[in-house]
């Protein structure tokens, strides 16, 4: 996910900054709906579940099981509108840099214990703790005190956080930040029992049971390693009255092949789709075409390999690649060629309206011209005193991934003097390895949290926990903060600062952006109230239910 730099300081205020919402089908459980007896969901996932624990957790399907066996202040409804949900009663002062919450009475965890003001306070310390190494830590950096925690200046107990009440929360910003109750809807700002996390020590968020619950269902039956596992509705939720399934089975399928096949012998519920699958299932009842603000680009380690560090051996790589053949030809799955690193989908120019991916676009960063690569490596070569390039692309064992890395093997090794090998692992193998910046070139992942281009770009800033890469440039940094810090509140300002950064990203080729992830499923047409989120956490089976 899956996500903003570690430098952030502001305010972020732009027209159009939301999150975007879609659904599966929205349809409410009335009073003349009939149910069926049995409200059991089967889904389908690509890679197994990483963790559990909302401090560590920084991919999407992590999130989204947090998601749905936690609860935070506000939850998001299917419009993308953060309504309340622990939240039973929030104000507003101190110019917008002040929030006092009064929570919900009588919420619990499934362990039988209240949930209170100071799991707040217990898990927003703990995450921007230094020594729990969150990579997502930064995302509370617009919070009294907390960057300087993160970065080991000041006392935890110092977070702009504090229970003022069994049921009172207070929350201290350094500026006004307009999209915060979106934030405080997203599993990273959610309570944790300290109880919990205190008796389970490391293990806590490993296994099922380490886990405790405070939202619609309960996780079972993952040992950290299952291929399979189990969400249950858990009967300690304050509000279990809107949750009509009683389980959620969750099974790994690494191939679409085998998904598709178990969704067709009626096993599950839903299955992703690939390739042919697409094209075949187009005008099937249950197809459902997603394009989620997820992409997927080739990194190449400047750390590792030399030759990276040079700007005409980076675009000599990029040059060497058609995204359009590798959408319409490869992937078939309705995947579309990026423009930029910043998808489709991102926001819009305050004045004009512009797309932010149509107005950064800059052509030679996402074009293919194999003559013009040829020509720019040699120069590269030249440059860096280097004779030839021999990498390995790391990337993880789905469907999408091995197809992906077998066209980039193709399309690299018809450049002079570059050889390219590929090593497949398991998704969650490959996380711990890119964070660890541990590989010389991969195919990496973003989605964002919210609808604006900083919940990309800031992956590209100094010291972000999330460029991995080693690009770095002054102008670039220089630009995100001005966006942030001097334009927060002039939002026509800020877009120009945003679009400038991501011009100067592309034409440096600080990363090689490939396609946006398109996640077009078959879902029974009888599963309804799937709220779908493209710009965030995907999906929401808190009122999701089943029809005869």
């Amino acid at each position: 996910m899956v996500v903003m730099n570690r430098k952030i300081k502001s305010v972020v205020v732009v027209l159009g900054l939301l999150i975007l919402s879609g659904c599966g089908s929205q349809a409410k459980a009335g009073s003349n709906t009939k149910l069926a007896k049995n409200q059991v969901l089967n889904w389908t996932e690509s890679s197994e579940l990483a963790t559990a624990d909302l401090s560590q957790a920084t991919d999407t399907l992590s999130f989204n099981t947090l998601m749905n066996t936690q609860e935070g202040l506000y939850r998001l409804n299917s419009k993308g509108t953060p309504k309340g949900a622990l939240a039973a009663k929030t104000k507003v002062t101190n110019g917008g840099k002040t929030y006092t919450f009064t929570l919900r009475k009588g919420a619990k965890w499934s362990n039988g214990d209240a949930v209170t003001a100071q799991d707040f306070v217990y898990s927003w310390r703990r995450t921007v703790n230094p020594k729990t190494a969150s990579q997502d830590a930064f995302y509370f950096y617009q919070v009294k005190n907390a960057e300087a925690i993160n970065n080991g200046k000041k006392a935890v107990k110092t977070l702009g956080i504090q229970a003022t009440g069994k049921y009172k929360l207070t929350v201290t910003l350094t500026k006004p930040v307009s999209y915060f109750k979106k934030l405080l809807a997203w599993p990273l700002f959610y309570p944790l029992n300290q109880t919990v996390v205190n008796k389970y020590g490391k293990k806590f968020g490993t296994q099922a049971k380490y886990t405790v619950s405070d939202g619609p269902f309960k996780l079972a039956n993952w040992n950290g390693q299952s291929k399979k596992w189990t969400l249950v509705k858990n009967n300690k939720y304050w509000d279990k009255k809107a949750v009509h399934l009683t389980k959620i089975n969750e099974l790994v399928t690494e191939s679409t092949t085998t998904s598709y096949n178990l969704f067709n012998a009626k096993q599950t519920d839903e299955t992703l789709l690939s390739g042919q699958q697409v094209k075949n299932n187009k005008n099937n009842a249950d197809f459902v075409k997603r394009l989620p603000t997820a992409t997927a680009r080739l990194e190449l380690n400047q750390n590792k390999v030399k030759a990276f560090k040079n700007v005409n051996v980076r675009r000599a790589f990029s040059l060497a690649i058609n995204r359009k053949q590798l959408t319409n030809d490869v992937l078939q799955d309705g995947s579309e060629p990026l423009k930029g690193f910043v998808p489709s989908g991102m926001g819009n120019n305050p004045k004009t309206g512009e797309s932010f991916d149509k107005e950064a676009y800059v052509k030679s960063a996402v074009s293919s011209d194999l003559a013009k690569a040829k020509q720019l490596l040699k120069k590269g070569y030249q440059q860096t005193g280097v004779k030839d390039i021999k990498v390995t692309l790391l990337t993880s064992d789905t469907d999408s991934s091995k197809q992906t890395a077998e066209f980039l093997q193709t399309e690299l090794d018809r450049l002079p003097n570059v050889k390219v090998s590929i090593s497949t692992i398991p998704f969650v193998q490959l996380i711990s390895k890119q964070n660890e910046k541990n590989y010389e070139a991969t195919i990496q992942t973003w989605q964002s949290v919210f609808a604006d281009p900083i919940n990309f770009l800031d992956v590209y800033e100094s010291g972000s926990s999330y460029n991995t890469s080693g690009y770095k440039n002054k102008t670039f940094d220089k630009l995100l903060d001005e966006s942030e810090n001097d334009y927060g509140n002039q939002p026509e300002k800020r877009w120009a600062k945003l679009v400038a950064a991501e011009k100067l990203l592309m034409s440096d080729q600080g990363t090689i952006p490939l396609y946006q992830v398109a996640k077009s499923q078959l879902l029974r047409s009888n599963v309804k109230s799937v709220v779908y989120n493209p710009a965030g956490v995907p999906y929401d089976w808190k009122t999701t239910y089943i029809t005869k």
